[in-house]
């Protein structure tokens, strides 16, 4: 009885490996399931995006550039290592979430970089805010070690990194996309895919400059309404209810007071900081240059943006907008 088990596992065996070497490789991601992911990048957003991976049964191999920055995620279960190599070496799917291009390029590309040691057929997502040119660059980086490399980003801001709202906007091979859906929908509720490498990012500096300048004008129009004595609770419900609402007044209000929960209740504390959003209009505008296409407001939107970062706000969340306009009127 032993004997024919083992001949029928062994067919079975068999069986499974002819199967398999038919089979793509991005579908054979999505089948390996819960194997180890990589995460680099433990900030604001990383963190909480990784310990949703974790929540998910998802084993997580991780490092950041401050040791310091993995204690949270270490105390939830993860495995920390100390470099992107080290992560590059255990595991075949890995995630990044950083600050800057700058970042991104050493992460993936320095002496102890992701694809010192990256595997062949490693799935590479990168959830940074980036230039798109660098984003193509780290894909050929990684297409010549045999990775494949998506570009990621992310809009929802921290707190929704934390429930797993996000919403990723996805560039890349279409058929990897879908093996990284996987992955996605455990951090986010929506994954869209834009089409090759860059176009994740094409969309959304578009998004962010539209954020911008829907900030700029909600802290404008609140400061307004409090200046002609108005309620700014009331104000905010009537902007609700009306054809002014958008995502910074229903949200993510910038005047403190009116919404908990939100950086403004929390002195600009936390959420997607003033810097940030500067080096995102940025983009916006070095793209916008390149392609000849007038954004008056969006380049006005990054120079109030410097402005905000060269008076003291850098550290603060965006929507610090209101309290800056506020000590404008005292000069």
């Amino acid at each position: 009885m032993n004997t024919f088990y083992l001949e029928l596992r062994n067919k079975f065996d068999c069986l499974l490996l002819h199967f398999f070497s038919f089979v793509p490789k991005a579908q054979c991601r999505t089948m390996a399931s819960k194997t180890p992911v990589g995460f680099i990048g433990l900030g604001n957003m990383g963190t909480p995006m990784a310990k949703n991976l974790l929540k998910n049964g998802y084993p997580v191999i991780a490092t950041d550039v401050f040791p310091e920055s993995c204690k949270e995620l270490q105390d939830a279960g993860a495995q920390i290592l100390d470099s992107p190599a080290d992560v590059a070496e255990k595991a075949d799917r890995i995630i990044t979430m950083l600050p800057s291009s700058p970042n991104v390029i050493e992460v993936y590309t320095g002496p102890n970089g992701i694809l010192r040691k990256v595997k062949k057929g490693t799935l590479l997502i990168d959830s940074s805010t980036i230039d798109p040119t660098v984003s193509k660059e780290m894909a050929v980086a990684a297409e010549k070690m045999g990775a494949v490399f998506l570009d990621a980003p992310v809009s929802g801001g921290v707190g929704a990194a934390s429930l797993a709202k996000l919403t990723f906007m996805v560039g890349g091979v279409e058929e990897e996309f879908n093996a990284a859906q996987e992955l996605l929908t455990c951090m986010g509720a929506n994954a869209v895919y834009c089409g090759q490498v860059g176009a994740g990012q094409a969309a959304k500096i578009c998004n962010n400059m539209l954020l911008a300048i829907g900030m700029i004008g909600t802290a404008e129009t609140m400061n307004l309404g409090i200046r002609l004595g108005l309620d700014p609770k009331l104000l905010a419900k009537i902007l609700n209810m009306s054809s002014g609402r958008c995502w910074s007044s229903d949200t993510y209000n910038p005047v403190p007071g009116v919404m908990e929960g939100v950086p403004s209740a929390n002195n600009y504390q936390g959420g997607f900081g003033a810097t940030l959003m500067a080096k995102d209009l940025g983009f916006a505008q070095s793209t916008a240059t390149n392609t000849r296409t007038p954004i008056p407001l969006g380049s006005l939107a990054h120079q109030i943006y410097r402005t905000l970062c060269a008076r003291g706000y850098a550290n603060k969340d965006f929507s610090s907008i209101f309290q800056f306009l506020r000590e404008e009127e005292g000069q």
